[in-house]
Formats: C-alpha cells, structure tokens, sequence
C-alpha cells in the first residue's frame, strides 16, 4: 500500500500595523516589487501545495496592490480583524482555514525578504523526511522562520493568545524539532524600522553593483 501523500500549506503573516516603521511597511518597495509582494512569489512559487495570506492593517490597500494579473489557484486571501490582538491571531486565522484539508502548516513572515523558494523547498523536503512535528531553519543563536509544524500540534497553535508565535513550542518539544541548515548564507532578519529598510535597501545596490562589475 502507498503511503498518503503529506499536504502541506504555507501560512504568510502579514497583519502587523508596522508601529515600528511608521508606515505600512508591507507596501515598501523593494526593487520593483514591494515586501509582502517579495515574499509571497516566492511562496507561491514554492512546492508548497497552497498559501493562505493573512492581513489586517491597511488589508485593502495591500489587495490592491498584491492581487495577481492572473489567477493563483493555490492562493487564499483572508482578513484577520483581530490583528490588533497579535500574531498569535494571525496564526490561529492562517491555520483555520487549512486544518481540515492539510497535514502541515509552514508559516512564513511578510517582512522577512530573504525568505525565497529554495530555502521554502529546503524546509519542507527535509522536514517531512524527518518524521519529527517540528521544523525551522536554524539560525547563529536560535531556530528562524521559516518554521513548520505538523497537524498533532495544530491544537496548541490554536489556544495561542497575545503578541507571540510558537516560539514555546520550540522549548515545549526540543527534542522533537528539525532544525535545518541553509544550503547558502541565509539572513533571518525581518525589518521593522526605517533604519532596517535602509539598510536592506542598501544591501541591495551593493548587490546590483557588484553584478554590473562582474
């Protein structure tokens, strides 16, 4: 007998009111895309079977701008009216929508952009290899985002309350988490101030400087 195919989903956070940044950070343009739009074809791109993106400020004018020319089966839209109660509303409003259909729910920041398919691909091949409820990249100090989990844990991620993730989970089952290794350096950072974008800006041009140079 064939054993069942694992479905898995991504879960893109994206709800935050940006009081850090001043402004809705998930609409700064990075290149010719703007952040929450890097992060999300990146997603989509992925072998992830389908990614549920969860909004809250500012939830119309980022449809605006983030609606596809053209249509993405794989891709849910939904509003979280609760942002202002923290991430952990967002989370639990992602993982409603795909408890019932999928096995494992990866859950992806919007303001992470050095988020992209291979490391998205590197995650979820290993961690499904793995066997373990957990998974997560592994950082210089600690587990990053992405991170993964598998449906016997959907009921702690449901009673998740306030401004945290599942980051107790981590502690909770240290024993049972895949911690994966990048293939390539990998920066975790998301950026929540002008002071982050600027700097990510900059990164940027120094990138596009040296491609010009080569």
């Amino acid at each position: 007998m064939n054993q069942r195919v694992q479905r898995v989903a991504g879960i893109l956070l994206a709800a935050g009111a940006s009081t850090r940044m001043g402004e809705t950070k998930q609409l700064l343009p990075l290149g010719e895309k703007t952040l929450v739009e890097r992060v999300l074809i990146e997603a989509l791109t992925s072998e992830l079977e389908r990614i549920v993106l969860v909004l809250g400020y500012q939830a119309g004018d980022i449809k605006k701008v983030i609606t596809p020319p053209f249509p993405q089966p794989k891709l849910s839209i939904i509003e979280n009216r609760q942002f202002k109660e923290g991430i952990s509303s967002s989370i639990i409003a992602g993982l409603s929508e795909i408890e019932n259909t999928h096995d494992h729910a990866m859950i992806l920041l919007g303001d992470m952009p050095f988020i992209d398919r291979d490391l998205i691909n590197l995650l979820l091949r290993r961690y499904l290899r793995s066997g373990l409820p957990i998974g997560a990249i592994k950082g210089k100090e600690r587990p990053v985002h992405p991170v993964i989990f598998s449906r016997e844990l959907y009921p702690e991620l449901l009673i998740l309350r306030g401004d945290v993730g599942a980051r107790a989970l981590f502690t909770k089952y240290s024993d049972q988490v895949c911690l994966i290794e990048p293939e390539r350096p990998y920066d975790g950072r998301d950026i929540d101030t002008p002071e982050d974008y600027a700097e990510f800006q900059s990164s940027l041009k120094n990138q596009g400087d040296e491609q010009n140079n080569e």
